[in-house]
Protein backbone atom coordinates (compact mmCIF):
# COMPACT_ATOMS: atom_id res chain seq x y z
CA UNK A 1 0.00 0.00 0.00
CA UNK A 2 1.28 3.44 -0.89
CA UNK A 3 1.49 6.21 1.70
CA UNK A 4 0.81 9.79 0.60
CA UNK A 5 1.76 13.07 2.28
CA UNK A 6 0.64 16.41 0.85
CA UNK A 7 2.36 19.75 1.41
CA UNK A 8 2.51 23.23 -0.07
CA UNK A 9 -0.85 24.61 0.93
CA UNK A 10 -1.29 28.04 2.42
CA UNK A 11 -2.92 31.45 2.17
CA UNK A 12 -2.64 33.34 -1.11
CA UNK A 13 -4.36 36.33 -2.67
CA UNK A 14 -6.63 35.93 -5.66
CA UNK A 15 -4.59 35.80 -8.84
CA UNK A 16 -1.65 34.25 -7.06
CA UNK A 17 -0.03 30.84 -7.41
CA UNK A 18 0.77 27.83 -5.25
CA UNK A 19 2.40 24.49 -5.93
CA UNK A 20 1.18 21.48 -4.02
CA UNK A 21 3.32 18.39 -3.57
CA UNK A 22 2.39 14.83 -2.70
CA UNK A 23 5.23 12.60 -1.57
CA UNK A 24 4.61 8.88 -2.07
CA UNK A 25 6.27 6.02 -0.25
CA UNK A 26 5.71 2.31 -0.04
CA UNK A 27 4.99 0.47 -3.24
CA UNK A 28 6.53 1.64 -6.50
CA UNK A 29 5.34 5.13 -7.39
CA UNK A 30 5.30 4.45 -11.09
CA UNK A 31 2.73 1.67 -10.73
CA UNK A 32 0.06 4.15 -9.66
CA UNK A 33 -2.13 6.61 -11.47
CA UNK A 34 -2.34 9.74 -9.32
CA UNK A 35 -4.78 12.54 -8.82
CA UNK A 36 -5.84 15.59 -6.88
CA UNK A 37 -9.22 16.17 -5.31
CA UNK A 38 -10.52 19.00 -3.14
CA UNK A 39 -13.21 19.54 -0.57
CA UNK A 40 -14.60 22.89 0.48
CA UNK A 41 -16.56 23.33 3.72
CA UNK A 42 -20.06 21.95 3.39
CA UNK A 43 -19.38 20.48 -0.04
CA UNK A 44 -18.58 17.05 -1.38
CA UNK A 45 -15.07 16.09 -2.38
CA UNK A 46 -14.58 16.89 -6.05
CA UNK A 47 -12.12 15.84 -8.71
CA UNK A 48 -9.47 18.37 -9.72
CA UNK A 49 -6.87 16.65 -11.91
CA UNK A 50 -5.33 13.26 -12.63
CA UNK A 51 -2.28 11.80 -14.34
CA UNK A 52 -1.67 8.30 -15.67
CA UNK A 53 1.06 5.95 -14.49
CA UNK A 54 3.29 6.91 -17.39
CA UNK A 55 2.50 10.59 -17.12
CA UNK A 56 1.39 10.58 -20.72
CA UNK A 57 -2.27 11.25 -19.99
CA UNK A 58 -3.65 14.08 -17.88
CA UNK A 59 -7.20 15.17 -17.25
CA UNK A 60 -8.67 18.20 -15.49
CA UNK A 61 -11.94 19.44 -14.10
CA UNK A 62 -13.42 22.18 -16.27
CA UNK A 63 -13.20 24.61 -13.37
CA UNK A 64 -9.38 24.43 -13.28
CA UNK A 65 -8.54 23.75 -16.91
CA UNK A 66 -5.99 26.23 -18.20
CA UNK A 67 -5.04 27.35 -14.68
CA UNK A 68 -3.77 24.19 -12.98
CA UNK A 69 -1.12 21.74 -14.14
CA UNK A 70 -0.56 18.24 -12.76
CA UNK A 71 2.81 16.53 -13.09
CA UNK A 72 4.83 13.75 -11.53
CA UNK A 73 8.53 13.20 -10.88
CA UNK A 74 9.45 9.52 -10.80
CA UNK A 75 12.93 10.17 -9.45
CA UNK A 76 11.46 11.98 -6.43
CA UNK A 77 8.34 9.81 -6.06
CA UNK A 78 6.36 13.04 -5.97
CA UNK A 79 3.17 14.33 -7.53
CA UNK A 80 2.67 18.06 -8.08
CA UNK A 81 -0.19 20.44 -8.71
CA UNK A 82 0.81 23.86 -10.00
CA UNK A 83 -2.06 26.24 -9.37
CA UNK A 84 -2.08 29.61 -11.13
CA UNK A 85 -4.61 32.44 -11.33
CA UNK A 86 -6.16 31.26 -8.10
CA UNK A 87 -9.71 32.29 -7.25
CA UNK A 88 -11.52 32.42 -3.91
CA UNK A 89 -13.63 29.48 -5.06
CA UNK A 90 -10.48 27.37 -5.18
CA UNK A 91 -10.38 27.50 -1.38
CA UNK A 92 -10.54 23.94 -0.07
CA UNK A 93 -8.59 21.11 1.48
CA UNK A 94 -6.66 19.45 -1.31
CA UNK A 95 -6.04 15.70 -1.25
CA UNK A 96 -3.88 13.50 -3.42
CA UNK A 97 -4.95 9.99 -4.32
CA UNK A 98 -3.34 6.93 -5.87
CA UNK A 99 -4.83 3.95 -7.63
CA UNK A 100 -4.08 1.44 -10.36
CA UNK A 101 -5.97 3.48 -12.95
CA UNK A 102 -7.43 6.99 -13.06
CA UNK A 103 -11.01 5.69 -13.05
CA UNK A 104 -10.61 4.15 -9.59
CA UNK A 105 -8.83 7.00 -7.80
CA UNK A 106 -11.74 7.62 -5.44
CA UNK A 107 -11.41 4.03 -4.19
CA UNK A 108 -7.64 4.24 -3.81
CA UNK A 109 -5.17 5.50 -1.21
CA UNK A 110 -5.50 9.04 0.15
CA UNK A 111 -3.27 11.56 1.85
CA UNK A 112 -4.29 13.64 4.85
CA UNK A 113 -4.88 16.81 2.86
CA UNK A 114 -3.43 20.32 2.75
CA UNK A 115 -5.43 23.53 3.17
CA UNK A 116 -5.48 26.12 0.40
CA UNK A 117 -7.10 29.46 1.16
CA UNK A 118 -7.50 32.12 -1.51
CA UNK A 119 -8.44 35.58 -0.29
CA UNK A 120 -10.30 38.07 -2.44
Amino acid sequence: QVQLVESGGGLVQAGGSLRLSCAASGRTFSTYAMGWFRQAPGKEREFVAAISRSGGTTTYADSVKGRFNISRDRAKNTLYLQMNSLKPEDTAVYYCAAATIIATLRQGAWGQGTQVTVSS
